[in-house]
């Protein structure tokens, strides 16, 4: 499979896949006519045909009493880490934002819900730790069931597969949950939303969830990537504009931990990336001449500028990835050799984040999306690819057996 026949959309014809949303359209799932429902989406809450779960809901006969929007907004205009307003532009109802300054905004209080006796959640994760959306999904829905509320989530597929052999990474020391990994799950963890978000409720066991329901997909298998299900792309946020970015999400966004831009402030932010200090054509050799550092994917020696973010209008030296079989990319094994390519060409350059990272101030990024100093210890070792996947294998292994019982399709 080459990389321009990964669809960013719907193909002809209906879907393979409905997404919970979907189904709810069609008038399956519980009963919300003249229910009142509080909603926590943002723009990837769509059907088949492009019609937001804000406009479902009332087309269905739900009174919609208030919006709630997760880190970016409800229109996903901010960037990452930006702060976001409570007001959200043109809303009909009262809208709140679940990303503010300080960790006590990611969760809302019960007179956001503004008498609602349901909460609905419709938001599309990506199927790393480090996403936030789904956090966001776990603590509203803490708050809600402890407040009284029935609680549905509308699930969607895991666009970069489930199967347990896609699943990558260990899981989370002690003390070292954030809101970029609050549950100790693998890094790829190949789970739903639905799925995922079940699972950390039902296991930090602060609620009762007797009143949480997932309104599953129809036709999604594990194995199944994005572009498989028919479905439109719809970016969930401002730097996932593609399908092969959320391929390699799950390594690249180690890179936000350390001084190397990610590409963003670019057209192909996680599949571009770099400094001013690092030599594309080394980078790239250094990379394709260990045979385990690309699976599934080709590696091409790249000069960029960001617009924004790190390096701001600088010239950038560094490696552009191209997804060439979508099912065979392990993106932690690739952004693994990535880190200790460049710290060993960087002589020194290249440095870990030191400024707070999604509320925590006190630890490096990268220990926090690493789930533990390992990660840090290791690159500045130099420790071989190998010798880090095996290290992190028993996680692994224990989470893939651990998940299997929070499952709702078959594995």
């Amino acid at each position: 499979m080459l990389a321009h026949d990964v669809s960013e959309g719907a193909g002809a014809g209906a879907p393979a896949v409905k997404t919970g949303l979907d189904r709810l359209a069609a008038g399956e799932g519980p009963r919300l006519r003249d229910v009142p429902v509080a909603l926590l989406c943002h723009p990837a809450s769509v059907t088949a045909e492009l019609e937001h779960a804000s406009a479902v809901l009332p087309r269905l006969g739900a009174r919609v009493v208030s919006l709630l929007g997760p880190e970016h907004g409800l229109d996903a205009a901010a960037q990452d880490m930006e702060v976001v307003g409570g007001e959200a532009p043109r809303a009909t109802v009262p809208a709140y934002s679940l990303y503010g300054e300080t960790f006590a905004s990611l969760s809302p209080t019960p007179e956001m819900f503004h008498g609602a006796a349901w909460l609905v959640i419709d938001l599309q994760d990506i199927g790393s730790r480090y996403y936030t959306y789904v956090w966001t999904a776990v603590l509203a829905a803490e708050v809600a069931l402890q407040a009284g509320l029935r609680v549905l989530i509308l699930d969607r597929p895991n666009p970069i597969g489930g199967a347990p052999d896609q699943i990558e990474g260990g899981g989370i020391a002690a003390n070292e949950e954030s809101f970029v990994g609050l549950h100790d799950v693998a890094v790829r963890h190949g789970m739903t939303l639905g799925e995922l978000a079940r699972m950390a409720i039902l296991e930090r066991a602060r609620v009762d969830a007797e009143r949480l329901e997932v309104l599953r997909c129809a036709g999604w298998s594990r194995s199944m990537l994005f572009f498989e299900t028919g479905l439109p792309w719809v970016l969930p946020s401002p730097n996932m504009p593609t399908m092969s970015a959320a391929l390699v999400y799950p390594g690249q966004c180690l890179l936000e931990g350390t001084n190397l831009s990610e590409g963003r402030g670019t057209t192909r932010p996680f599949e571009m990336f770099g400094a001013p200090w690092l030599e594309g054509q080394a980078l790239a050799a250094a990379l394709l001449a260990d045979d385990a550092a690309l699976p599934g994917l080709g590696v091409r020696p790249i000069g960029f500028k960001p617009m924004f973010q790190k390096f701001a209008g600088r010239r950038c030296g560094g490696v552009q990835l191209h997804v060439r079989e979508p099912a065979a990319v392990r993106s932690l094994r690739t952004s693994w050799a990535v880190l200790r390519a460049t710290w060993r060409l960087g002589q020194g350059a290249m440095r870990w984040r030191t400024e707070p990272y999604e509320f925590v101030s006190d630890r490096p990024a990268i220990d926090l999306l690493a789930g533990g100093p390992w990660l840090r210890e290791a690159i500045e070792a130099q420790t071989s690819l190998a010798e880090m996947t095996a290290s992190q294998e028993p996680q692994r292994a224990a989470f893939v057996a651990r998940r299997r019982q929070f499952l709702l399709y078959p594995e």
